[in-house]
């Protein structure tokens, strides 16, 4: 009789049954989220990696980079790690941004707001599926570039290329997230990408050192968060960077934490996901 009434007091409506974190449920979502990019892996992972590594063989070729040093290091792995980092964030950016969007636009955002999952694991699950695109798009630039000749982009630091790679990955997601909450069609997350994300890629010292900017250019590199992840990244590589690397990891903690709350804050409240 005790088991019964208490398996009765667990299946009254509006009495919770999952009291902690469904891992079932968040795994589900997770495993959609990489799915779904991994079926056209040559347009989400293989595509952005041939084009991230043309802007190499531009600059090492064209330009002749290869007889250039930056910050002591030839030109081209001077750049190369930055140009992994910038790969990565980019697709973050894109994966996380499509997501809740789409379903949106195509009228299945119910299948995002009605499983039992709570803001929290919803919001874990689409950042884990970005930063997982994220991570194959930057071992695949890292393959294409450790190929090309007279480049080396073997990590001095891996607890660099880690700590930084995630954490300009998990901004970015982020980022995508808040973007694809607040667009009502695709032109809005367009746009975000093409005045904020890339400017804010191209100008966060992938391709120069900030130290050779005018003071007034410097000043705005120091507020590009995006150059903090990169010039950290590029440190596991070469083992130098042109920013603190303890100030810009906590700036960029900072970042993602505020960004973070405001996600989870926005899908409690259904803010432009529930009619």
């Amino acid at each position: 009789m005790n088991t019964q009434s208490q398996s009765a007091i667990l299946n009254e409506p509006g009495v919770p049954v999952i009291r902690n974190i469904n891992l079932v449920g968040l795994k589900t979502l997770y495993i959609k989220e990489v799915r779904r990019f991994f079926k056209v892996q040559l347009q989400t992972i293989w595509g952005p990696a041939i084009t991230t590594a043309l802007f190499l063989v531009i600059f090492t070729v064209a330009l002749g980079g290869g007889k250039r040093e930056v910050l002591g290091h030839p030109f081209g792995d001077f750049i190369a790690p930055g140009l992994i980092m910038m790969g990565m964030m980019q697709n973050a950016f894109a994966n996380s941004s499509f997501s809740l969007l789409v379903g949106k636009m195509q009228g299945t955002i119910v299948d995002y707001l009605m499983p039992p999952l709570s803001s929290g694991e919803l919001l874990i699950a689409l950042v884990a599926g970005a930063m997982t695109r994220a991570i194959l798009v930057g071992t695949a630039v890292w393959v294409v570039m450790a190929l090309w000749p007279g480049v080396h982009v073997w990590p001095m630091h891996i607890w660099a290329v880690l700590v930084y790679g995630l954490l300009g990955s998990s901004m970015l997601s982020l980022i995508g997230v808040l973007t694809s909450i607040w667009a009502e069609k695709f032109d809005q997350s367009a746009a975000v990408g093409t005045f904020l994300i890339g400017p804010a890629s191209l100008l966060s010292g992938t391709f120069y050192s900030i130290d050779k900017l005018a003071p007034a250019f410097q000043v705005f590199s120091r507020f590009n968060p995006f150059h903090y992840a990169i010039s950290g990244f590029r440190y596991g590589f070469i083992g130098v960077a042109d920013s603190p690397l303890v100030a810009g990891a906590m700036v960029l903690l900072a970042i993602n934490i505020v960004l973070g709350a405001t996600c989870y804050a926005l899908l409690r409240t259904g803010w432009r996901l529930k009619a």
